[in-house]
């Protein structure tokens, strides 16, 4: 059987299967900044991520929810586009990079680390002009006079 017209590597895995696989080590690389994988892997990951990325960079709802549906945590995709996605504006293409790290000692299948090439720990993001109000005067609340209970009314009467 030939492969003409088929894209992306299979993993011996069936469809679903696949795209979870894809999508929760896209989820992963988005929270740690960086995972080791196997190297097929992560040349699969690496195009998955970049487009993402170039799509949370737009900031619109519309890939916002895009964003939100090819990833499994909610929290991962609002980290994407609210803190990864402003520090690599900078940046047109080519947000990951690939090492090869060592084998794996069971199969001996070549290992890969994929990271961010930019270290987001140490960029900042954008400076946002926040407009600080002084601070309002705290007034002291009055205390109300406690209403006497029954049992104290009953004991006032007599």
């Amino acid at each position: 059987m030939h492969r003409h017209g088929y894209k992306g590597r299979k993993f011996h895995r069936q469809r679903d299967q696949r795209s979870m696989l894809i999508s929760g080590l896209a989820d992963e690389l988005i929270r740690r900044q960086a995972i080791e994988t196997t190297l097929p892997k992560a040349k699969e990951l690496m195009s998955y991520v970049d487009k993402l990325i170039t799509k949370a960079k737009k900031s619109d709802l519309h890939n916002r929810r895009q964003i939100i549906a090819k990833l499994p945590s909610l929290t991962a995709a609002h980290q994407l586009v609210d803190e990864i996605a402003p520090k690599l504006k900078e940046r047109t293409s080519g947000y990951l990079r690939i090492e090869k790290t060592s084998l794996r000692k069971g199969d001996n299948t070549q290992l890969a680390r994929i990271s961010f090439v930019d270290d987001l720990s140490a960029m900042a993001a954008p400076a946002e002009v926040v407009k600080e109000d002084a601070p309002a005067e705290v007034k002291p609340e009055k205390k109300i006079a406690e209403k006497p209970t029954s049992k104290a009314k009953q004991s006032l009467k007599l």
